[in-house]
């Protein structure tokens, strides 16, 4: 049975992750579900609101990611996973981290939030920019000798 990877974020971040991922995986509608969280809801709107997104997965596995710790979408996110079986509940989700556990659905649901958190943190890196060929480096910089990698 494949976890259902539900995100709760400000909006309209989590609609706009699930069509991100709908975009690569387009198999993965069923799986993925999105809850943007908008600035002037209640909490208790949005609780309610999550809660009816999850009514038919009793059954199934759930990850919620959420986009930033301590945040309402987050904070609404704690309650949703309290007390419910089969669910993990991880923060910062970006790109990476959705693409992976969306790849990794099918494996079990500790093994899927290990993987989902090293997505989203190796997808994090400083990309080296090289000059064009043939241009001279500016003369400010600290040590014409580096080469970033």
């Amino acid at each position: 049975m494949n976890t259902l990877i539900f995100l709760i974020a400000h909006a309209p971040l989590a609609h706009a992750l699930r069509e991100c991922a709908l975009h690569v995986f387009s198999d993965c509608a069923d799986d993925v579900r999105a809850l943007d969280v908008h600035a002037d809801a209640a909490p208790e709107q949005t609780l309610e609101r999550a809660r009816a997104l999850l009514e038919d997965c009793a059954e199934r596995p759930v990850l919620v990611l959420t986009d930033l710790f301590g945040a309402t979408p987050c904070n609404m996110a704690q309650r949703l996973v309290e007390g419910r079986a089969a669910t993990r509940l991880v923060t910062g989700v970006n790109l990476p981290m959705l693409l992976r556990a969306v790849s990794y659905r099918t494996e079990s649901l500790d093994l899927l939030v290990q993987r989902a958190v090293v997505g989203g943190t190796q997808g994090v890196m400083q990309v080296a920019v090289r000059a064009p060929q043939n241009q001279v480096r500016p003369i400010h910089d600290q040590d014409p000798q580096d080469h970033q990698q």
